[in-house]
């Protein structure tokens, strides 16, 4: 009986991380749709950002992205398309491996990872004490 009451608590806490999970991100995308991006547009900005050198270089390989945010290869190459076209990314060739495509902010994406990342983080700060 306390194996089944001990498998059950774990289950309610799948269940309780999964529900905390879907109703951040569906907040996330609420708030950040007035701003052009969802929650996974912001995601790839965001660890972009935090990559970035103090001269406001650098770049990602795609699968460092990939591995990163949990997307599949092809939603994230739609996702960093779409970034690419309203003028957030740039993409380019990686000089080490010529088969491989490096994702950079632009100056347009750094600005709105700026406006947009305190918001973001009040979200966060809301959902995950509890009290959204």
């Amino acid at each position: 009986m306390a194996a089944k009451n001990a498998e059950q608590g774990l289950v309610e806490q799948w269940r309780e991380i999964l529900t905390l999970h879907a109703r951040t991100q569906c907040e996330l995308d609420r708030v950040l749709h007035g701003h052009g991006l969802c929650a996974s547009d912001f995601e790839v900005l965001d660890l972009l950002a935090e990559g970035m050198a103090p001269d406001g270089g650098c770049a990602y390989r795609v699968q460092e992205i990939s591995d990163r945010v949990h997307l599949s290869q092809s939603a994230l190459s739609r996702l960093i398309a779409r970034l690419e076209k309203d003028g957030l990314v740039a993409r380019g060739m990686c000089a080490e491996d010529r088969r491989a495509v490096r994702v950079s902010l632009t100056a347009k994406g750094r600005a709105l990872h700026g406006e947009v990342r305190p918001v973001q983080r009040q979200v966060l700060a809301r959902m995950l004490a509890g009290t959204g």
